[in-house]
Parts: C-alpha cells; sequence; structure tokens
C-alpha cells in the first residue's frame, strides 16, 4: 500500500497555553483549598503548557487523520477518514474571546463517551475541519467507485466488456447458443 501523502499539518495557536492556565486557575479558584496553590500552578503550568503545546501533532493525509500528543503520557491515534462520522467545533466564551476552538472528531463503531479525538487550539479550525470533511468525502467517493468496479479492472474500463462481447459473437458465430444462465456465470 502506498504511503499516504500529507494533506494538512495543522498548526496551533500559541494563545491556547493561556486558556489552559485560565481553565486551571478557575478550578483554583472554584475549590478555595487550592486557592494557595495558583502562584505554584502558574510557575509550574507555564512550562508544562509550553511542552504540552510542542507534543501537539494534527496531521490529515489522503486516508487518515494522525494525531498525536502528551508530554508524561503521549498519545497517538490514527483514525481513518472513511470511519469519522463528524468533526465538530467547540467554542466557549473564554475560547471565543481568545479566538480559539477545539475540534471534536467522532466516528462510526465509537462508544458514547464523547469525541474520539479532541484538540484545542488548531490555526484556522473550520478551515481544518473543512478539509478534513472534504477529503473525508474524496475518500468516500473513491471506495464507492472502487465498489462498484470488478477487482484487477480499472474504473471507466471498457475492455471487459468489450472481451465478453467477442466471445459471445464467437461462440454465436459457431453455432452454439448462449444460454441467459450461461451469461450470468460467466461461462
Amino acid at each position: 500500500m502506498s504511503e499516504d501523502k500529507i494533506l494538512w499539518e495543522a498548526e496551533f495557536n500559541p494563545k491556547v497555553k493561556t486558556y489552559w492556565l485560565l481553565s486551571g486557575t478557575l478550578v483554583c479558584l472554584l475549590t478555595v483549598v487550592l486557592i494557595p496553590l495558583i502562584p505554584i500552578w502558574y510557575f509550574v503550568g507555564l512550562q508544562m503548557t509550553e511542552k504540552y503545546l510542542r507534543s501537539l501533532r494534527c496531521t490529515l493525509t489522503t486516508r487518515n487523520l494522525k494525531v498525536a500528543k502528551g508530554v508524561f503520557v503521549k498519545q497517538e491515534k490514527t483514525v481513518p477518514l472513511d470511519r469519522i462520522t463528524d468533526v465538530g467545533l467547540v467554542q466557549g466564551p473564554i475560547m471565543r474571546s481568545m479566538n480559539l476552538e477545539a475540534l471534536s472528531v467522532e466516528t462510526a463503531g465509537q462508544s458514547s463517551q464523547g469525541a474520539l479525538v479532541q484538540m484545542t487550539g488548531i490555526r484556522d479550525g473550520r478551515a481544518f475541519r473543512d478539509a478534513v470533511l472534504a477529503q473525508r468525502d474524496k475518500v468516500a467517493a473513491r471506495d464507492a467507485e472502487d465498489d462498484k468496479t470488478p477487482p484487477g479492472v480499472a474504473a471507466n474500463d471498457d475492455s471487459v466488456l468489450i472481451e465478453i462481447r467477442d466471445i459471445l459473437r464467437r461462440m454465436e458465430a459457431a453455432g452454439r447458443t448462449v444460454s441467459p444462465s450461461e451469461t450470468e456465470t460467466g461461462i
């Protein structure tokens, strides 16, 4: 099988680090016990969000969506485009103020625990989502065309039909009648 050609390598908005820090700060503020830890959160959080941002990869290829992330626990997922049922965008009020979006990918056969893949901070997330969906549709159309074509025959190849016609003419010229069952079975 030929290797997938990369169509789009997603870039991530650096503002996503601020979003992650604010989200953690809100959790600390809502949990009164953690308020004294806010300065530590910012010191450690700045370093960790930078490392996490560098670990993020989201690549659209001709047949797959490849996602990698993680600092301590590294995750890599390859999602076949023909299995993707939906690619959604989420944008809460804080994200909207920072011009950030979270991209969520849902697939056929996935459990109902939410999105299979969720990536926050992809630059031009709407265009990336549209590119993923357009490529998914191309793969689906190509696969549908392949399903219609007999194995070993290129799409729109009339040579097989011409060969069958010639065989039937030779059989007819030899004085042999061809029954419908013979033409259906390929005899």
